[in-house]
């Protein structure tokens, strides 16, 4: 088994407390789903900064990212099939997924 970083990008915010509420639950029944396959459950993240040659940017980027999260899986088609069933998929987000690389 091996860790993968999913990276969240996108996703629409709710509208309401209770959207919330209820966007809150699918993401906690989809976490306690994973069991023992989740390493560690990420947060949700503020708007970021890009820093580069050409100095800082505060528009985030092309894609900014959202959140993040740790899964173990057997590999990255395996990390792939568990995140097709993401609640942020449903809400118009996407997942970018990179193996941890051992040093």
């Amino acid at each position: 088994m091996a860790n993968f970083i999913y990276a969240f990008h996108g996703g629409k915010m709710p509208d309401t407390p209770e959207e919330g509420a209820a966007v809150m639950a699918k993401w906690e029944s989809w976490m306690a789903g994973l069991g023992n396959k989740l390493v560690h459950p990420g947060a949700p993240v503020g708007m970021s900064k890009t820093v580069s040659a050409s100095g800082i940017a505060d528009n985030g980027g092309a894609n900014p990212l959202s959140g993040y999260m740790v899964i173990s899986a057997a590999d990255i088609n395996a990390a792939c099939e568990i995140a097709k069933t993401c609640p942020i998929i449903e809400n118009g987000g996407s997942v970018e997924i990179a193996e941890e690389m051992e040093m």
